[in-house]
């Protein structure tokens, strides 16, 4: 119970004005009471999910639980991800605290240096990306790789009914984007890839943030050897393919693209079309919030013109507002 209560706190987190979170809040203990009994005594089923679309960077699939479900997701969270994050190799970025897309793009400029010597050394990256990674995912899979970790059964029935309750592109496989769990659950899928190349074929330069990872090597034949072994051990372990359209192998001296931006041996600049689409928003929804945002992300990088021509956009639009 107490766990429940304080995974709402966090849950509450700018949501307090939405419908669903204010109806649910109205019986507050009555409702977190009910959902603890049917967690005790094994009755807790997971409900429907409500789905939605969205298009911005690109089109997704977004699934949306009840409030119910999404409270227990962060009550679970809240015990698992301090255990798992552990185990976590220190080059994977993604839906981990002190970690994100700006420390991993430092991460990359660092391994680009070191690999590089000082760009006296040609840096070959190889880039990779798995195919509809979040549909592909394999129920077994998963709870096969829980189980390792997590022996107690009355825990693992109730990950079973949450990892149960959404199909992808198959019976058995899939997790939805909008469940908190599915965020750790991808990281500790994909950290049976992160062994297996950090510990097994040895890759020293290694990051991965989601579904995207790069390989960074002097020697570019080394790079195209591993590409077949890890594409075998995806599918036989895991049940993933590389998406063979997302497969580039090139020198850091030809730009790399990685995170949203064009990475060189001096500087990164912004990728054209995360380019087009901050003025594209910024012209549709011309707010100080919108624009510091972006103002933030672009201070990563050698962005200052862009962020200047931001917020000259800026300016000319909220003025006709």
């Amino acid at each position: 119970m107490e766990n429940l209560f304080e995974a709402w706190n966090e849950f509450l987190v700018g949501k307090r004005k939405k419908p669903d979170v204010q109806e649910f809040k109205e019986h507050l203990v009555e409702n977190i009471r009910t959902l603890h009994e049917d967690l005790v005594a094994y009755r807790y089923q997971h409900g429907p999910y409500y789905h939605f679309t969205i298009t911005d960077p690109k089109p997704r699939d977004i699934h949306k639980a009840s409030v119910r479900d999404r409270l227990l997701h962060h009550a679970i969270h809240r015990k698992l991800y301090p255990l798992f994050d552990r185990i976590f190799v220190s080059d994977s970025f993604s839906c981990r605290q002190a970690k994100g897309t700006h420390r991993a793009m430092d991460r990359f400029r660092h391994f680009t240096r070191s690999v590089s010597r000082n760009d006296t050394q040609a840096c070959w990256v190889l880039k990779l990306d798995i195919r509809k990674f979040f549909a592909s995912i394999d129920h077994n899979v998963l709870l096969s790789i829980l189980y390792r970790r997590i022996p107690d059964l009355s825990i693992m029935n109730v990950f079973e009914r949450i990892i149960s309750s959404f199909t992808g592109i198959a019976p058995g496989k899939g997790l939805p984007l909008g469940n908190l769990t599915s965020q750790l659950f991808t990281n500790v899928y994909l950290n049976e890839l992160d062994q297996f190349l950090k510990y097994h074929l040895h890759v020293k330069h290694y990051i991965r943030y989601a579904d995207d990872f790069v390989l960074l090597s002097q020697d570019r034949s080394w790079l195209v050897d591993q590409l077949p072994k890890i594409e075998k051990f995806l599918w036989e372990r895991l049940q993933l393919q590389i998406h063979p359209k997302k497969i580039e192998l090139r020198t850091i001296v030809s730009g790399v693209d990685f995170l949203g931006w064009i990475h060189c041996p001096s500087h990164r600049v912004l990728r054209t079309v995360t380019k087009h689409r901050m003025f594209r928003r910024i012209t549709e929804k011309p707010t100080e919030q919108v624009v510091s945002s972006y103002a933030g992300l672009l201070h990563h990088g050698d962005a200052e013109g862009i962020t200047h021509e931001l917020k000259n956009r800026y300016w000319m639009f909220s003025e006709k507002e």
